[in-house]
C-alpha cells in the first residue's frame, strides 16, 4: 500500500469510520473490525478494492428526508491488521489511533492460533478487551 493511500484511508477512517472489536458469532471471543458507513457508494467500492471489505445497505425508513446509506465492513483478521499496520501513523483522532495500536500491539499476544484458550490467556483476552473498550 502506497503512503498516499494509507494517509487517504486514515482520513476516511477518522472522519467516518470505526475501529472496534466485534463478535462474529455469539459464543466466540471478540475480533478486530474496522467499519466505514457513507452515503457514497462510490467511495466504498474504491476502498473495498483495497481492502476487500463487505459492503452492506443500510434500512432506509425516510426516504424523502434520508439518503441511502451503505458500511464497509472488513472482518478479515489479516486484512484488518495490514490495514491497521498501515493507516496508524497518519490517524489524528486519539481514540481511534489509541485503540489500532493496542490491537496491533496486544491482540495476536492474547489470541491463539488454534482458538484454544488456557485460563491464564482467557483472563489476558477478558483484560485486553476490557482496556480497549476503556479507550
Amino acid at each position: 500500500m502506497e503512503s498516499w493511500e494509507a494517509s487517504y484511508i486514515a482520513g476516511i477512517i477518522d472522519g467516518e469510520g470505526t475501529i472496534t472489536l466485534t463478535r462474529m458469532h455469539e459464543k466466540e471471543h471478540r475480533r478486530p473490525c474496522i467499519t466505514v458507513a457513507s452515503t457514497d457508494k462510490e467511495l466504498l467500492i474504491y476502498l473495498q478494492t483495497l481492502t476487500e471489505g463487505t459492503i452492506t445497505n443500510k434500512k432506509n425508513y425516510n426516504l424523502e428526508r434520508h439518503k441511502d446509506s451503505f458500511t464497509l465492513s472488513i472482518k478479515n483478521k489479516e486484512t484488518v491488521l495490514f490495514l491497521l499496520n498501515h493507516v496508524t501513523p497518519y490517524l489524528r483522532v486519539d481514540k481511534k489511533r489509541n485503540r489500532a495500536i493496542l490491537i496491533l500491539e496486544k491482540y495476536e499476544m492474547v489470541t491463539p492460533r488454534n482458538g484454544k484458550y488456557t485460563k491464564a490467556l482467557l483472563e489476558k483476552k477478558i483484560a485486553f478487551e476490557k482496556a480497549f473498550f476503556q479507550i
